[in-house]
């Protein structure tokens, strides 16, 4: 059976960005050669022994827990589990002085859906037909923000400016603001904070400029590696709360990615239109999930299993990666973006003599997968070079296998730039 698709159902039904990239790597892994490959591509975080035991405590305590059937065998409110947004409110409101009520706090599938309800709520067309844009201000940013929207044009990123230190191949993004603009057309703003893929976190002031600017339109800033869980920063940062923003946070990189956690803190007006939206779509997220949330949240672990066992894990694997770079890449312009954040290191390699996919390929045959970056460019509207000499590699592989896998890339950066 053929069924004939709509517009929407054709735009729905197609990979895009790194999920396409990552069906070819499937493929690869399934070829009967995995073993002999190391994958730095995944985004799905290392199973930590201390963080998998919290959550089997917290299950634990809700099995013994009077409220077990509640959670699981009957429906809730849309807006999420009551004691999960406690539990939110209680510890922002601590943490760092705000007045959050459960007005603000809006519980969802997962923090992609969030973005999806967000960009089909502000972004699209309006009912007299004018298009309101999803502006990404600072690109490479994450890929499934392609994909959002329904109306694919309404996407619209920015070319950043590069800050560069030759000496010591490392480098940074920063928002243009020459260029930036936020206009009436503009439906909403959202970026990540620390980035993925780059692991680049916005200033505390570059985030209030971005805010001021787009002062009469909700700007979403998506916060899954922020603190204070999974707290995957490593470099000092806090929120930036204004009346128009809106923060997105996950528990997936806080071990719980298979449950779909998301959580939305923001003006009262916004969350009840997300709110609503997503009734319409799928009632509420897991509760069972949302549950062992809020006693992890609740009783302080997860903030302080954030701090002492996560983000240090991935700290550590990213000092593996700058050290063998600095130690193995030939002499050729490689930049190593700067350790600020994130799961993943993200490396140019400027004036590469051949595009990122074929780069990618060809690692392939030194039994190594990363990934290419050129997917993380959504809504860049025009044509650089740079997004084609940029990739993704993983820090959840074991800290001797990427040293190896590192060792092998800049082998192959050698053979690539004297062929060119």
């Amino acid at each position: 059976m053929a069924p004939i698709l709509t517009q929407f159902g054709q735009q729905m039904s197609h990979l895009t960005g790194v999920r396409a990239i990552m069906k070819d790597i499937i493929e690869t892994l399934q070829s009967g050669q995995s073993a002999e490959f190391i994958n730095l591509s995944a985004g799905n975080p290392v199973i930590l022994p201390e963080v998998e035991q919290l959550w089997r405590d917290c299950t634990a305590d809700l099995l013994a827990s009077s409220d077990y059937g509640e959670v699981v065998c009957r429906y809730g409110s849309s807006r999420g589990y009551e004691p999960l947004i406690d539990a939110i409110s209680t510890d922002f409101n601590q943490r760092y002085g705000l007045s959050l009520k459960p007005e603000n706090i809006l519980i969802t599938p997962g923090s992609q859906s969030l973005y999806f309800l967000a960009a089909n709520s502000f972004g699209g067309y309006t009912t007299e037909g004018q298009l309101k844009e999803i502006i990404l201000p600072l690109s490479p940013d994450y890929t499934g923000y392609g994909g959002v929207s329904l109306y694919p044009e309404a996407v619209r990123a920015y070319q950043p400016t590069l800050e560069v230190d030759t000496a010591a191949h490392r480098f940074k993004y920063r928002p243009d603001f020459s260029q930036l603009t936020i206009t009436e057309q503009t439906g909403f703003v959202l970026f990540s904070r620390p980035c993925n893929p780059t692991g680049n976190v916005l200033s505390d002031d570059e985030v209030k400029r971005i805010a001021t600017l787009a002062a009469n339109v909700p700007v979403f800033i998506d916060s899954a590696y922020a603190p204070p869980f999974p707290a995957l920063n490593f470099t000092e940062m806090t929120p930036v709360l204004a009346p128009n923003v809106v923060h997105g946070i996950s528990l997936s990189k806080a071990g719980l990615p298979g449950e779909r956690v998301g959580i939305a803190i923001g003006d009262a007006a916004t969350i009840r239109i997300l709110e609503s939206f997503q009734t319409n779509l799928c009632i509420h997220s897991s509760r069972y999930g949302q549950a062992i949330a809020a006693k992890a949240i609740a009783s302080g672990a997860l903030a302080e299993i954030s701090k002492t066992a996560i983000r240090p894990h991935y700290q550590q694997k990213f000092a593996v990666i700058e050290s063998t770079l600095d130690e193995t890449m030939p002499d050729v312009p490689w930049y190593l973006h700067r350790a600020e954040g994130s799961i993943f290191a993200w490396l140019w390699l400027q004036d590469l003599p051949m595009d990122d996919q074929a780069f990618y390929q060809a690692l392939k045959q030194y039994g190594v997968i990363i990934v290419p970056g050129s997917p993380f460019f959504p809504g860049l509207r025009n044509d650089w070079e740079h997004k084609h000499q940029c990739f993704r590699i993983s820090l959840t592989d074991t800290a001797e296998r990427i040293e190896i896998a590192i060792r092998r890339l800049a082998n192959l950066t050698e053979e690539v730039y004297g062929q060119g």
